[in-house]
């Protein structure tokens, strides 16, 4: 009793602290850069954007573009990815019940790269040729079919998984999935530098348009796994005690696991 009241007492304080680190370093995002307006200007070109308030920042048409259309995608898109991250591997742990895994040591990422790499080394010229972009499709394909390897290599004849086999399972995903983007980047190395752009999530360029385009992805699969919060908590005490309390295990697994490798990949 004592421990839950004092998890909730801590969880009082990280959560507003995070708030503002996460605050802090958006902000610095937008006020260092190796050219632009002088750093105090953002913060009142800030306080100029917000309702009821009017304050001359002074930044000349140059800088605004600096901040607005350079640095502004930048923060804007890696806070989406870091938060994006860290939900689907929270996920992952609770419906895994492994406080181990995370979408890269499951192969999501490696595999996720692989598709990526096959569709880029396919279509050398980019995907403006394609009615839907292809891309994020089959990045999702190859990150669920590597976390789906996973937990089945990672399942004992039993049907048990224990964190050790998950561990060893998805080392072994990910080192073959590696492998073979490794190869294919070998063979067709005019596409590596694009290859790791997007790997690297493309920040360095990232521009209001890769926003828009990850944005549906991240929110459909950020409500989903908010919503089978508590389910997952329910998950933590067993698959026949939660099934015994009405929960439908495996549709809950599939949908959990199918939600955070989307927003992974």
């Amino acid at each position: 009793m004592s421990t839950s009241m004092s998890m909730r007492g801590a969880s009082r304080w990280w959560i507003p602290a995070a708030v503002v680190a996460l605050a802090c370093s958006l902000l610095l995002g937008l006020m260092i850069g190796p050219a632009g307006p002088t750093w105090w200007r953002v913060p009142l070109e800030l306080l100029n954007r917000l309702p009821l308030l009017s304050v001359h920042s002074g930044l000349t048409p140059t800088d605004w573009s600096i901040v607005w259309q350079i640095r502004a995608p930048r923060v804007v898109l890696a806070a989406i990815v870091g938060s994006t991250l860290s939900i689907a591997g929270a996920s992952y742990q609770g419906v895994f019940r492994n406080p181990l895994v995370d979408p890269y040591l499951l192969g999501v990422a490696a595999g996720a790269g692989l598709g990526a790499t096959i569709v880029i080394t396919i279509n050398r010229s980019g995907t403006s040729s394609w009615i839907i972009d292809p891309l994020p499709m089959i990045a999702f394909g190859g990150g669920l079919i590597a976390v789906l390897v996973t937990y089945l290599v990672g399942t004992t004849g039993k049907g048990e998984r224990s964190s050790t086999s998950l561990v060893l399972a998805g080392v072994a995903v990910t080192s073959l999935a590696t492998a073979a983007q490794t190869f294919l980047l070998q063979r067709n190395s005019d596409v590596v530098r694009q290859v790791y752009s997007w790997i690297l999530g493309r920040l360095s360029s990232a521009t209001w348009g890769d926003v828009r385009l990850v944005l549906p992805y991240v929110v459909f699969s950020t409500v989903v796994l908010l919503l089978h919060r508590r389910l997952l908590d329910v998950l933590r005490v067993g698959d026949e005690e939660a099934t015994a309390l009405g929960v439908n295990v495996s549709r809950v697994r599939l949908v959990v696991v199918i939600a955070a490798t989307l927003g992974t990949a």
